[in-house]
């Protein structure tokens, strides 16, 4: 089937449409690194820098399945939704994009990924709405993706929107979970001693914990919370991949951050995807970013349903 990719990012669900035998035939993000770099990994679609907003959908190719991840900050709790916000308010506006070129080219499926308080918003009822008026049912699907194939705990919200009577309610086996262990390379990453100078005592609290209950070796938080004060065991998946560095390693008495390739296989991506050099800028990417794995899950039990 032939699939196009609305805020395509780093190209996330574009890899698990691939993964799951589709063809991605267009992809559009108005962020031009993300262009840049899903274009290097999808060289076979068509891509557009763009606000979707602006979009001229008669310039899509025709398509099976739309694929679509409107901005998620202004409904994330993580990211915090004060009323007012005008970011956050053009933010949340992204979604209508979704409407907009569902009105055009009418798909059969389109799968539209997002926070689950995305259907929180004050206007989602009138969103949905919208798209029941196009002749879509909606199926909201609460997915992690650690439960799916990918070794990191990422809760997201899927909603199934099908030209079908009743509403695509999907049956998806669960996997068995994937350990951080499996994409922690202890050969690898620029390590510094634990109890160097300027640690911080939360830190160095952390630390003990996390020994006293792991071991000498576990991963943590080191920016942001999360994991309590004890950190994770390497035994579960790790927790959610941000777009900015959140997790460290943890080996005896020395420790580090997540490299970039090992947040790239947190999220479970192909382990020859292209990511930038630039550590700062693959971590926004990747963290910005749809398991490909779970999508591939997803996509393949919607054309079982279907």
């Amino acid at each position: 089937m032939k699939v196009v990719d609305l805020f395509a990012g780093a190209g996330g669900f574009s890899t698990g449409a691939r993964l799951a035998g589709h063809q991605v035939v267009w992809a559009a993000n108005h962020w031009p690194d993300a262009v840049e770099w899903h274009s290097r990994n999808h060289p076979g679609a068509m891509h557009i820098c763009q606000d979707l907003h602006q979009a001229d959908w008669s310039l899509v190719p025709e398509h099976d399945i739309m694929l679509a991840s409107p901005c998620c900050q202004g409904h994330s709790k993580a990211r915090g939704k004060a009323k007012g916000n005008p970011q956050h308010d053009a933010s949340r506006s992204t979604a209508w994009a979704v409407v907009s070129a569902a009105e055009y080219h009418r798909p059969e499926i389109i799968v539209v990924e997002n926070v689950p308080e995305f259907v929180d918003w004050t206007l989602y009822r009138p969103w949905e709405l919208a798209m029941n008026a196009l002749g879509y049912t909606i199926a909201p699907h609460i997915i992690d993706a650690a439960d799916y194939g990918a070794p990191q705990h990422r809760v997201r919200l899927f909603l199934i929107l099908s030209q079908s009577q009743q509403p695509l309610h999907l049956q998806i086996p669960r996997s068995q979970h994937m350990p951080a262990r499996e994409f922690i390379d202890f050969e690898d990453g620029k390590w510094s001693l634990v109890n160097k100078p300027g640690r911080s005592k939360a830190t160095l609290d952390r630390v003990k914990a996390g020994r006293s209950k792991f071991g000498d070796r576990f991963i943590m938080p080191y920016y942001g919370s999360g994991s309590g004060k004890t950190g994770r065991s390497l035994d579960r998946p790790i927790g959610t991949i941000t777009t900015r560095d959140r997790w460290a390693v943890v080996d005896g008495d020395r420790m580090r951050m997540l490299t970039r390739f090992e947040c790239r296989d947190a999220m479970s991506f192909p382990s020859d995807y292209q990511i930038p050099d630039n550590h700062r800028l693959a971590i926004h990417l990747l963290g910005n970013a749809v398991c490909p794995e779970p999508v591939k899950q997803i996509l393949n039990a919607v054309e079982a349903a279907a």
